[in-house]
């Protein structure tokens, strides 16, 4: 079955790219840093690691957590000195050579067994930077309801509770659990990740496709192509996402550049026209018989054109970065186990899908027969493409010129609805409803022109400019005000604040995110976020030409796309626990600032 040569194909591929991941000229991480768990005693754990010649470890990217919540961490105790290193991978830097031996405080209730996820990194001194290298460790934790009081240590005397970023967490995840249970999980991540601005966009794509095959389409042949769209999508998705896991390259951010969006939108904008009805979209007849020669039949012809669409939709119309891919990205680049990670992303992709697969085989039960209504139909999914063409464009034009666009193509549908035709008595009460709602769409679709010419962006409250005073009674801006910074900046800007002794919130952003533009919208415009970030530094770093300088910042960071939010301490340390990708609304938003800033 085609299904399962192209799951083998995956499998194949993801392991092609894991074998290419490892140098032969340097030692494996596994000898480079030798791991080993010293001594467990009542008060803490000991870890130890033997660095060989020319190799170093950071002392920054030392990272412990438990997979029991009832065994409590502390702050790691460092027990040798680190050096001050300068590198080309992150700059001055402290890093261990040779030794490093870490106390690790914890606090038990009982005697207990957990598993650490122990996290570091390292180089070697000949030019090779190795990914974040995770471990798990099975450690007998002990009772120590006196413990911790008697570690004598300028750094800490009480237990400071270890907090994990939830991309991290997930990353830890694949790195403890079973395979199924891994993928159990990262399909129900799936499921709620469909019910994001992401995947809606997808909808229109494949209805449409459904819609165009005609009113003889069985529900059986609806499903099938819906299946088709929704493997495609999550096959591309799986392999993006590994290549990004593996080399830091993230293609659907590459496939963000304006001349792509473009010829995207107009790929839409000419299926919409198809659908009115203005001229039927034929592959010519001498390309179309090889075509279905290759494929064996003329619907066979149509699976390959379904499968195109949904590996574009993949890299092109849902570019959205969550905590589940992020966690499987970082599991991915940490370990080079391509394999699970890539089957994580897969199945993550097939619950993005279910209500895809849902919508397009209900298209196919309940498709009107030919006749009015199948025009009526047609028509609609029409204007939803025009929809994803206008929506895609405005990730790359400023917000007046998309809600100018958006006001054209709402009055055209008023328009198409019979909002200017007159009512003669013998009309029909379903010409009146269309009218009626034509009416108002025609209405608002000026008000928003109105809204644009004023200076407004909200498409849904056009006319707040005119009413409402862009400042809050105290003089305040309603609005986060990030000051744009370049990447290489970002160091210079840092050490400026911590001079001062101000705390630092860098915002990753890109025009073509779905999710920045959320966060601006929704969560940036809060009251109470614009209080709780107060006397914060705001810095935001444009990435929508995804250059390489913006490339070799994401990978300095361990970043794979917008959005990303990053926190600085007043001592210019980044919080790499409190990191934030995709999106949140604004009271986790305060919440999670409050305790990143405390």
């Amino acid at each position: 079955m085609w299904f399962s040569k192209l799951l083998s194909c995956l499998v194949v591929f993801i392991i092609m790219l894991q074998n290419q991941i490892s140098a032969n000229e340097f030692l494996s991480p596994d000898d480079a840093f030798v791991l080993t768990v010293k001594e467990v005693t009542y008060e803490h754990v000991v870890l130890n690691w033997e660095i060989q010649p020319e190799y170093y470890l950071y002392k920054k990217q030392f990272k412990v957590v438990s997979d029991n919540d009832a065994i409590q961490l502390g702050k790691l105790l460092f027990q040798n000195k680190a050096k001050k290193k300068t590198d080309q991978y992150f700059g001055e830097s402290e890093v261990f050579e040779n030794n490093v031996q870490i106390l690790l405080p914890y606090e038990s209730v009982k005697n207990d067994i957990g598993a650490l996820t122990i996290t570091f990194q390292g180089c070697a001194e000949a030019g090779l930077c190795y990914p974040p290298i995770i471990k798990s460790e099975l450690i007998e934790f002990q009772s120590n309801s006196d413990s911790l009081t008697d570690i004598s240590t300028n750094d800490v005397n009480e237990i400071i509770p270890v907090k994990q970023s939830e991309q991290d967490r997930l990353a830890g995840v694949l790195a403890t659990n079973s395979m199924w249970i891994v993928l159990s999980m990262f399909f129900l991540f799936g499921l709620l990740l469909a019910f994001t601005p992401c995947v809606f966009p997808m909808i229109p794509i494949l209805s449409s496709i459904i819609v165009g095959q005609g009113e003889n389409l069985s529900t059986k042949r609806a499903f099938s192509l819906s299946l088709i769209y929704v493997f495609a999508m999550a096959i591309t998705y799986a392999l993006a996402g590994v290549a990004a896991g593996l080399f830091g390259s993230n293609l659907q951010a590459l496939f963000q550049q304006p001349w792509i969006i473009i010829s995207f939108s107009c790929v839409f904008i000419l299926l919409s026209l198809s659908m009115f009805g203005f001229f039927e979209i034929q592959v010519p007849n001498s390309l179309q018989s090889k075509l279905n020669d290759l494929s064996g039949s003329k619907a066979g012809g149509s699976s390959l054109g379904v499968a195109f669409m949904g590996m574009l939709s993949a890299l092109i119309v849902g570019p959205c970065v969550a905590p589940p891919l992020v966690g499987a990205l970082i599991y991915i680049g940490q370990t080079g186990d391509a394999l699970l990670g890539g089957l994580a992303l897969f199945v993550l992709s097939l619950g993005m899908g279910i209500p895809l697969l849902a919508v397009g085989t209900s298209l196919g039960k309940f498709m009107p027969k030919a006749g009015a209504w199948m025009e009526v139909t047609k028509a609609i999914f029409g204007v939803l493409l025009l929809c994803v063409a206008v929506w895609m464009i405005s990730r790359i034009v400023p917000a007046q010129i998309s809600m100018l666009l958006w006001a054209v193509l709402l009055i055209a549908s008023a328009i198409y609805l019979g909002a200017l035709d007159p009512i003669n008595p013998d009309r029909s009460g379903w010409f009146k409803l269309w009218k009626g709602l034509g009416v108002f769409t025609l209405i608002y679709g000026v008000v928003i022109i109105v809204g644009a010419l004023s200076g407004s962006t909200d498409l849904l409250q056009p006319l707040k400019s005119l009413s409402v005073p862009h400042a809050s009674t105290n003089g305040e801006s309603m609005h986060l005000e990030f000051v744009k910074i370049h990447p290489k900046d970002v160091p210079h800007a840092l050490n400026k604040a911590a001079e001062n002794n101000i705390p630092v919130m860098v915002d990753l952003y890109a025009d073509w995110c779905v999710a920045c533009k959320e966060m601006e919208a929704f969560t940036f415009s809060d009251s109470g976020v614009i209080e709780a970030l107060n006397g914060v530094q705001l810095l935001q770093i444009d990435v929508t030409d995804w250059t390489e300088e913006d490339q070799n910042f994401a990978k300095q960071f361990n970043l794979f796309g917008p959005p990303a939010i990053l926190f600085y301490g007043a001592d210019g340390e980044e919080k790499e626990q409190f990191r934030v990708v995709g999106f949140m609304n604004a009271e986790n938003f305060k919440n999670h600032v409050m305790h990143a800033l405390n």
